[in-house]
């Protein structure tokens, strides 16, 4: 009887002790964000419109309410809020390569870019994520400042 309720009292701490870790037993080998600094080019947001998220990509909405120009091109990395952190989500590829284009985003002007992360991320799991991409301001040839901006969503 006593090995009976034992084994039962060691089935019931296993158990709360898994519940607990929820999405953290996921993350043995998911980096923490390299990220410290985010949506700090003044004037310039970034934000996922909200009807076109999917497990394998979204639409981003760029909108410039500044004097400034911003450049950005294809590049981007996802993360995962994993215990109020954020972590890199990991990539199919360790090398691959993006079209090497820069989209400009006008002084007063907004822009989509449509994002297909399957062929690098695969499909994602349900959880809060968010999508990081960088831009620059441009001033003139060889005169900018790199940005990163950073918009989150959830995929259900």
């Amino acid at each position: 009887m006593k090995r009976l309720l034992w084994l039962l009292i060691s089935i019931a701490i296993s158990l709360t002790l898994f519940s607990g870790c929820g999405d953290s037993a996921n993350i043995t080998n998911w980096e923490p964000t390299t990220y410290e600094v985010v949506n700090n080019f003044d004037g310039v947001t970034m934000v996922v419109k909200e009807e076109t998220i999917s497990s394998t990509g979204l639409t981003v909405e760029f909108k410039n309410s500044s004097d400034s120009e911003g450049l950005f091109g294809e590049y981007f990395s996802l993360e995962k809020r994993i215990n109020e952190g954020w972590y890199q989500v990991p990539r199919t590829y360790d090398e691959y390569l993006v079209p090497d284009i820069g989209y400009p985003l006008t002084p007063r002007g907004t822009r989509e870019l449509l994002v297909d992360w399957e062929w690098l991320y695969g499909s994602l799991d349900t959880g809060e994520y968010r999508i990081v991409k960088d831009i620059s301001e441009v001033r003139g040839p060889g005169d900018s400042d790199k940005y990163y901006l950073a918009a989150e969503f959830t995929v259900h």
